[in-house]
């Protein structure tokens, strides 16, 4: 498949901000590169159909009480089993925007990500919003340039690293 046939798919959703922040620095340096198809969905807008037509995955979601968002779980409890089996294989990479922590998220998606095994191309990233009190985890989100920098550089591999043939 010709390197501009290939698609990465990038899958976020944000409560307030910070992960759309992350997914939009991503989209934009894989789409600069211009080496392969780019294409960002919110969760809930995401069917079985849109990552099976993908060859690669950035997930970029919150952690929020400790887990993933609602909507992303949403996302896969709607299309674990219609992929089962069908997309093995396959590159993702993780950002996490947390108040504090984040593992929480990092640790349930990469439990299902294996049950569909896909191949882990980058440790997930958490960016660290320090968010601690009611108001601050309710406010809206501005992600550190450096955060965003880091976003782009996952986008960009990913990108590079399907039009390349890596993964």
């Amino acid at each position: 498949m010709p390197a501009s046939e290939r698609c990465l798919l990038i899958v976020w959703w944000s409560v307030t901000g910070g992960s759309r922040a992350l997914a939009q620095a991503a989209c934009q340096a894989a789409q600069d590169s211009g080496e392969c198809r780019v294409r960002m969905l919110a969760a809930p807008r995401t069917q079985s159909s849109d990552l099976l037509e993908a060859d690669g995955y950035l997930f970029v979601m919150p952690e929020m009480l400790g887990s993933m968002a609602g909507q992303m779980k949403d996302l896969f409890d709607r299309s674990y089993y219609d992929l089962l089996g069908a997309i093995d294989g396959r590159p993702y990479a993780l950002l996490v925007c947390a108040g504090s922590d984040g593992t929480g998220a990092v640790r349930q998606l990469e439990r299902i990500v294996t049950g569909w095994r896909l191949r882990r191309v980058a440790d997930a990233r958490i960016v660290c919003t320090h968010a601690q009190t009611p108001d601050a985890i309710a406010a809206p989100k501005v992600i550190e340039p450096q955060d965003l920098q880091a976003a782009a550089e996952t986008g960009k591999a990913l990108a590079m690293g399907l039009a390349m043939g890596v993964w």
